[in-house]
């Protein structure tokens, strides 16, 4: 066996384990990413529409979409616990007024009913495929806590994501997006230092530029 062979084998051994991992403790990473989502929350200032029209660090999101989005994705993994399959059609709602306060609520009512005993070994349908809960509640973690960075930046903040959290995610993101399977959802990834914070290796990795503060 050649090294590169030994080397390759060695990253398949890896990357089955971060993925089993993955499947049976996802549900507690989606807790951690929650409480992350809720605090930077519970820090916004009252949104004006001056506000939601800012622009973000999604391509042609302003802040009002992105919020939608966060909503949505709330919302789709209540419905993938309670329901076992996603099928969400979002609700009218007043941007000002109704989103912030849907989103804390959404964030603190997903905590209550998503929990390792219940799901982790589980099945979700989404958009007709079997999908374990484990692999959902990981991707669901990777949505809030980069979105919520992304809202932090579009209101002129650079929130920092806990260092555990972000390097526990950035040893996951290669699973859950592979390099030719971004689509339109990721732009490519961003060069970045290499002795650069795990926040910024994260939101780099999933196409924003960092901070680097």
């Amino acid at each position: 066996m050649t090294a590169s062979e030994a080397a390759g084998r060695a990253g398949d051994t890896d990357r089955a384990e971060d993925l089993a991992a993955l499947q049976r403790y996802g549900s507690g990473l989606l807790r951690r990413a929650v409480d992350f989502c809720v605090e930077l929350l519970d820090g916004l200032p009252p949104l004006t529409r001056a506000d939601l029209a800012r622009p973000t660090p999604c391509a042609l999101w302003n802040l009002h979409m992105l919020l939608l989005h966060l909503d949505d994705s709330l919302a789709a993994l209540h419905e993938a616990v309670t329901d076992g399959a996603v099928r969400v059609v979002p609700p009218p709602r007043d941007p000002v007024r109704d989103l912030p306060a849907s989103l804390r609520e959404g964030a603190r009512r997903l905590v209550n009913v998503w929990t390792d005993a219940d799901r982790a070994g589980g099945v979700v349908m989404v958009g007709g495929c079997a999908v374990t809960a484990g692999v959902v509640a990981g991707a669901g973690a990777v949505e809030l806590v980069v979105h919520g960075w992304d809202v932090s930046r579009a209101l002129g903040g650079d929130v920092r994501i806990p260092e555990p959290l972000a390097e526990r995610l950035l040893r996951l993101v290669p699973l859950l997006i592979p390099g030719d399977a971004r689509g339109g959802l990721f732009g490519p990834p961003v060069p970045v230092p290499p002795d650069a914070q795990p926040t910024d290796r994260l939101v780099a990795f999933l196409g924003r530029v960092p901070g680097l503060g």
